[in-house]
């Protein structure tokens, strides 16, 4: 019997015909400059005043306590995070979460602008943004499948993280730039990005209210976390994501290497920051125009090593175009191994339990993104930022081998249907 051809790839067109997706992308991506911006800002500002006192060591083990500080209450408050997802209206969660975030932030500008910031005080800041962001991620995950027909998720997955990557190209380099004139500047700018997010989620009318299962919080926060370990696809995805970007998280010493490292400054900065998100962006347009069709499987698993290699040669870089060069293959390569795992779990996932398993999967990914940045913090200060940048790129290579091997479904999972 023949083979049936595949029927043709819906077009972006028809994605964005959706008038409640178009708002949700647009929140998206101003939530995303606005998070960037903050992320530079609060870097750069801690570092700037640890050197006051402080060694270049002990300065950057403080850069990297700030994503301890910001990932300890989406570590406490996952479960009832996912939970409150599957159980509330995903849009008026959103807003709850913006506000959060519009008072940390504005509360950091008034203390810039006073003179009362300290490493402290940035970071009981980062606690509350990472309170927010423990019920924003799983919420925001869950929103975006409600709001386009099944068909098109991959698509639509694809230019979500298209919003994301663009927001991460411009915010750093905006960072850099505000940073120049003054910290408050870039603290003020986060917070008119924050409100226009949310006048785009307010804009949101369908239903965006979840069918909930019967169940107590506790048995539904129960059956999130059985789903995920029983779906091998799922669970070996989102822990690949985990350990790999946990040990490769160097990019969380680019204030080091900016300064102490590669000697460009602020504005430097800026530009290294920005440097990932740019290769991410090149690949996220790419797969929006052509969403994979086969072998996805091998290619996050390719995507994930790219990634470790990068960041050794980022590591070892003493050159500026060679350090931005590799930061752009980091990002491009991990673009690609992002859009498989959320596709592959979305797809998987029946709408009634999105929530919860986007708040496991959003706890795995603050765990390598915030963890990821305090390890390489504590490395630093035992072998110094070129040594941790190496190793971490070196042990996120050994994750990727030992998991193709444990998780060979994942490994050969092919279509993206």
């Amino acid at each position: 019997m023949a083979d049936v051809p595949p029927e043709p790839s819906p077009s972006a067109r028809e994605l964005l015909g959706h008038r409640d997706y178009v708002f949700f992308w647009g929140s998206r991506w101003a939530g995303a400059f606005a998070a960037q911006i903050q992320s530079v800002a609060m870097g750069w500002h801690m570092y700037v005043l640890a050197r006051e006192t402080r060694s270049v060591e002990e300065s950057a083990f403080l850069v990297g306590m700030i994503g301890l500080a910001a990932f300890l209450p989406v570590l406490l408050l996952t479960l009832p995070a996912g939970e409150a997802a599957d159980r509330y209206d995903r849009r008026k969660v959103l807003l709850l979460c913006l506000t959060g975030e519009i008072a940390s932030v504005l509360s950091l500008a008034i203390a810039t602008v006073n003179g009362w910031a300290s490493p402290a005080l940035l970071l009981a800041i980062a606690v509350v943004f990472g309170a927010s962001r423990a019920f924003f991620a799983p919420a925001n995950t869950a929103l975006g499948p409600m709001l386009v027909p099944r068909r098109l998720l991959p698509r639509a997955i694809a230019w979500n993280s298209l919003a994301w990557q663009t927001a991460s190209i411009a915010g750093p380099a905006a960072g850099g730039f505000l940073l120049a004139h003054a910290p408050q500047t870039a603290y003020f700018t986060t917070f008119g990005l924050y409100a226009l997010a949310m006048v785009f989620v307010a804009s949101i009318r369908g239903n965006t209210r979840p069918e909930v299962n019967p169940g107590s919080r506790w048995q539904l926060m129960k059956e999130g976390l059985a789903y995920v370990w029983r779906q091998k696809i799922v669970f070996g995805a989102i822990s690949l994501d985990l350990f790999a970007v946990l040990l490769g998280g160097a990019t969380a010493l680019l204030p080091v290497f900016a300064r102490d490292v590669l000697h460009v400054g602020s504005e430097g900065f800026g530009v290294l920051r920005a440097s990932p998100a740019i290769g991410a962006t090149l690949v996220a347009l790419w797969l929006a125009a052509n969403p994979l069709r086969r072998y996805a499987g091998g290619f996050m698993f390719a995507g994930v090593a790219v990634f470790g290699a990068a960041t050794v040669v980022f590591g070892l870089s003493k050159a500026m175009w060679l350090s931005v060069a590799a930061l752009i293959v980091l990002g491009g390569a991990d673009m690609l191994s992002v859009y498989v795992r959320q596709t592959l779990v979305q797809l998987v996932t029946p709408d009634q339990m999105r929530g919860r398993v986007a708040a496991v999967s959003s706890v795995f990914i603050g765990a390598s993104n915030e963890l990821g940045e305090f390890e390489s913090g504590v490395v630093a200060r035992i072998l110094g930022p070129v040594g941790a940048a190496v190793f971490g790129g070196t042990g996120a290579m050994i994750v990727t081998a030992l998991w193709a091997k444990l998780f060979p479904d994942l490994r050969r999972a092919d279509r993206l249907e």
